[in-house]
């Protein structure tokens, strides 16, 4: 009989922004395939007895591949299990849903696809400011830090990049700051451009740095921890603003 695969956002670490559904899932999992930022207090809603498999992947560390994980999800569902995939933020974004999806529907296994609460939403809560601003920050773009080498991608679009009246949010993005912030500038955003870096987000672990993009280059200088962090960037809110 085959089963069933819920892929299901676990939000950015705080167990609290859970939905009910995922919470749900959860615990009627015979199987639990978690990221790395998805487990610790998050896994206390599993079933008892429920097969709990870390597959996350981190930069710098040795992770399971792509392809050993999809095949997982297939095997546990093929035995007729009710498996639970769970990422971290929401699995749609930078998340690599797809490729598991994609292995689900050659299989012909039934699948969900459960909404997170996404880590860019959680770091603004958390840093009390929108991502959105009436008349100065109309759109809101996500992008990712690193490409398959672990660099810059070099097929982004750089002058929406540095679009002034844009909210920017850079996933996985630390290591590539330097270059990218030299690039922004270039294309004319302003060296001065109000800056989040937003670490652990959501977890006692959670720090966040006020800054600009030419200051926080600076800061990137030094030894980074490996915390998970966001980079925003923008016209962002402030104490400050009214």
């Amino acid at each position: 009989m085959t089963g069933f695969v819920s892929f299901v956002g676990s939000g950015p670490g705080d167990p609290e922004l859970l939905t009910l559904k995922a919470v749900d899932r959860l615990k009627q999992a015979d199987a639990v395939l978690f990221d790395d930022l998805s487990s610790g207090p998050i896994l206390s809603h599993a079933a008892a007895g429920a097969d709990l498999v870390g597959v996350g992947k981190r930069a710098g560390r040795p992770s399971p591949k792509q392809s050993h994980v999809s095949q997982l999800l297939v095997d546990y569902a093929q035995d007729g299990a009710r498996v639970v995939r769970l990422k971290s933020g929401d699995g749609g974004i930078f998340g690599r849903l797809e490729e598991e999806i994609v292995a689900c529907r050659a299989a012909g296994i039934p699948y969900e696809i459960i909404p997170g609460v996404p880590s860019a939403c959680a770091a603004a809560a958390a840093a009390g400011i929108p991502l959105t601003r009436r008349l100065t920050a109309r759109r809101v773009q996500f992008i990712t830090g690193h490409d398959v080498d672990g660099r810059l991608p070099e097929d982004v679009n750089m002058a929406a990049l540095a679009d002034p009246e844009a909210t920017t949010v850079v996933f996985m993005g630390k290591r590539t700051f330097a270059s990218l912030a030299q690039k922004l500038v270039g294309f004319g955003l302003p060296s001065d451009t109000p800056a989040l870096l937003a670490e652990a987000v959501s977890t006692p672990e959670q720090t966040l740095t006020r800054t600009t993009i030419t200051a926080l280059v600076e800061t990137l200088k030094g030894e980074m921890a490996s915390t998970p962090a966001l980079i925003l960037y923008g016209p962002l809110a402030s104490d400050d603003d009214a």
